[in-house]
């Protein structure tokens, strides 16, 4: 386990993937899983991988925890701290670097499916249901810091016209 030397405390180091997607036009929905032991909501993490960029550790996380499949932000949106049960006597402090995620595909089989639970939130619901306050703070500013690819904006430009020929039809 790669691990941090901070203020004398050691943290362990851990990529995260925070996946989202675009929903109502301009709007984002945020995919949260549950943790495996505590059931608490959580975003899918791990451990470094050697051979593997921080964003692409990420990626795979997300894979493997969540069953989706997208496009991993190469830049963090920034990290948080978070108290991880390794053993049952023993419990060491993370820091989580965390990447945004545009969801893609949506699986229905992935190596975690039936370990975990997961749900799309809005942005709010997502930052209430996590316990970390700076994950939470991050989930909240989602919606600024990203922005829809352009198959993102054509799905939602199809939907508007959907709407209005159906509001004009009546």
């Amino acid at each position: 386990m790669d691990s941090i030397k901070k203020g004398g405390a050691k943290q362990r180091r851990q990529y995260g993937a925070l996946p989202y997607r675009f929903g109502e036009p301009g709007g984002v929905e945020v995919l949260l899983v549950t943790s495996r032991e505590t059931k608490r909501w959580v975003i899918p993490k791990g451990w470094p991988m050697k051979g593997r960029k921080p964003a692409a550790v990420a990626k795979r996380e997300a894979f493997e925890e969540a069953g989706v499949l997208g496009e991993v932000g190469k830049r963090a949106l920034g990290s948080y701290l978070y108290a991880k049960r390794v053993k049952p006597d023993l419990t060491v402090t993370c820091k989580v670097k965390v990447f945004p995620l545009e969801v893609r595909k949506d699986l229905e089989d992935w190596p975690e499916r039936g370990e975990r639970e997961e749900r799309w939130f809005s942005p709010g619901e997502a930052a209430d249901a996590v316990a970390e306050a700076e994950l939470g703070a991050m989930i909240r500013k989602l919606q600024e810091r990203v922005r829809p690819g352009k198959k993102a904006a054509r799905r939602a430009k199809a939907a508007r016209k959907t709407d209005t020929a159906a509001l004009t039809a009546r």
